[in-house]
């Protein structure tokens, strides 16, 4: 990708204006729903920025978007490359850079605006992302970031899973195409380390994990699962534990026995109004960046003891809240 080239990219605009300035709540017998129509300053949109997981497919972030477009927000949606992900890093500034731009050029900055990450391809990309909003002249008004699936620390089984399911296709040829271009990378990444340690080569860390130190402080809301055989639970817990020490507020959402990047499919409702509370809450709430300890979230239900950090609660969906498929 040269600097020439624009990225490939998608932003939604609402078709109807919104139609009220606060959540209003509909009640259905046990099922229970919030529906969420947002506003910001009467005028001004919540713009979500959507950064895909590695090998993403546009349509199937575009599921993902629509649950903002139908509550009157705007999305962006980007996926970065997949040879920028793995062995073309060195492009990856540029990409943060044009996004930034791109945000900028439709006039967006001074909306409200949300990220939401998906895996640790979205989070790899949102890092570079934010060095270049500490870069650029006009910061961004953000509200707030949602890590879906992420971040994790690098690691060869979980590049060897990523690697095989962008590729694809039968066992027989996707299991030996995938171990080789793992070997290839994980050199590639020891040279990385390496020429890094030296003070030469990439100067930007490429661990998506590192994103624990960054020093933005706008809440964070972290969706993932203990049945993720790519990102471990107690990746998130820890990044997230981390970010909560360095005084950011820190909402921890743990469902079970869902898949990688699948939480949406498993349990459609619970996540809508999660994603929607959490961006509702940053819009209106004046003191939801202050770390106050939390009561909602027990003992009971956080065996490992959050409330000991101030700003960081955790939440656990068990099975029976997942969503019922219909015929």
């Amino acid at each position: 990708m040269s600097e020439q080239e624009d990225l490939d990219y998608y932003i939604m605009f609402p078709s109807f204006p919104p139609s009220a300035k606060y959540p209003t709540l509909t009640t259905g017998g046990q099922n229970q729903r919030e529906e969420f129509v947002f506003v910001y300053k009467e005028d001004k949109l919540p713009v979500v920025v959507l950064l895909g997981w590695a090998g993403c497919q546009d349509r199937y972030l575009a599921k993902y978007s629509a649950i903002y477009e139908e509550k009157s927000c705007i999305t962006l949606r980007y996926t970065a490359p997949v040879e920028c992900l793995f062995w073309r890093r060195d492009k990856m500034p540029y990409i943060g850079k044009r996004l930034i731009q791109v945000i900028m050029d439709k006039s967006l900055d001074q909306h409200p605006i949300f990220f939401h990450v998906f895996s640790n391809g979205g989070a790899f990309l949102y890092q570079h992302v934010s060095l270049a909003m500490q870069q650029a002249n006009t910061p961004l008004k953000v509200k707030g970031v949602i890590f879906d699936s992420a971040p994790g620390e690098r690691r060869l089984t979980a590049l060897f899973k990523a690697i095989s399911a962008i590729i694809g296709g039968h066992p027989l040829t996707n299991i030996p195409m995938s171990f080789f271009i793992t070997i290839f990378l994980s050199v590639l990444w020891l040279f990385e380390v390496i020429a890094h340690a030296f003070g030469r080569g990439y100067p930007v860390q490429t661990n998506p994990i590192a994103l624990a130190e960054e020093s933005n402080s706008w809440p964070q809301l972290f969706l993932y699962s203990n049945a993720d055989t790519l990102i471990p639970a107690s990746d998130v817990e820890k990044f997230a534990s981390r970010r909560a020490e360095r005084g950011v507020r820190v909402q921890l959402v743990l469902f079970t026995n869902s898949p990688h990047v699948k939480h949406y499919t498993t349990y459609r409702d619970v996540y809508v109004n999660t994603v929607c509370s959490f961006i509702y809450e940053c819009l209106t709430s004046p003191n939801f960046e202050s770390l106050e300890p939390s009561q909602e979230h027990t003992e009971e239900n956080s065996p490992l003891k959050y409330n000991a950090l101030p700003g960081l609660t955790k939440r656990v969906v068990l099975p029976h809240e997942a969503t019922k498929q219909l015929n």
